[in-house]
């Protein structure tokens, strides 16, 4: 999703600042948006390491002159920190719970921490959090994603809050809630080997509208909306980009 995200920054005409644990993947992602017309810097960066976060903001500071926008689009669940149906959910093991948390939160957090004051410098700007179905519902086995994931909405709106009253409104905080998405990490959940939709797909599938998985396209065009102007009264907001799956009561 995350790369999606970035190629269509780019197309949009958005100078893009790729941070990745993986060099050769966001090399490769910058080269994707440079063939197509736009810019783009690879930057390994880790997101729970504030000092590499420093580093790449001046690389970023170098090439682009400042930074209008942050997009949070690191996060992901381990499979310890998930519960089978059969398991006993008070045995989770709380170290995959905190790695969890310091992924998907603190991950954000230092993020923000480190770019915001070069956002506000600017005088304005936009910060974009990806949240997940599971932080306002309750979703079997992802107990420690789902609760890292509400935090991380709490956090959305009171940063919102704090920065619209300090930087006379400048400076803007929402996020998105991405629906179902086959990915690497969920795969093994929703597919199974032969490629044919697990119990828990098909319960999915039923409870969105729209009858089918999200592709990772879905999302660039909310993205670049929150990153835009044409946003610039919506702050501390959550928009679900879901198929209707948290709009449908399943009846």
């Amino acid at each position: 999703m995350g790369s999606a995200i970035v190629r269509g920054l780019g197309a949009a005409g958005v100078q893009v600042g790729i941070l990745a644990r993986g060099e050769d993947r966001a090399r490769e992602l910058a080269a994707e948006v440079e063939e197509g017309g736009g810019s783009a810097l690879p930057l390994p960066a880790d997101v729970l390491s504030r000092e590499s976060l420093e580093q790449a903001g001046d690389r970023m500071a170098e090439r682009f002159g400042g930074i209008d926008v942050l997009i949070n689009a690191a996060g992901g669940n381990l499979p310890e920190a998930v519960v089978p149906d059969d398991a006993d959910i008070f045995a989770l093991d709380t170290q995959a719970f905190r790695q969890v948390v310091d992924l998907n939160l603190v991950g954000a957090l230092l993020p923000i921490q480190v770019f915001g004051p070069v956002i506000t410098r600017r005088g304005a700007g936009s910060i974009v959090n990806i949240s997940s179905m599971s932080a306002a519902r309750a979703l079997s086995r992802t107990i420690g994603y789902g609760a890292a994931k509400a935090a991380l909405e709490a956090l959305t709106r009171s940063m919102a809050v704090e920065t619209a009253r300090r930087f006379d409104s400048g400076i803007r905080v929402n996020a998105i809630a991405p629906g179902f998405f086959i990915g690497e990490q969920n795969r093994e959940l929703l597919l199974n080997p032969d490629g044919s939709l697990t119990d828990r797909s098909r319960r999915i599938l039923e409870q969105t509208p729209m009858g089918r998985f999200g592709e990772p396209e879905d999302l660039v065009g909310t993205v670049v909306w929150l990153a835009s102007d044409a946003s610039r009264f919506v702050t501390g907001a959550v928009i679900p980009v879901d198929g209707g799956f948290a709009a449908f009561a399943g009846v």
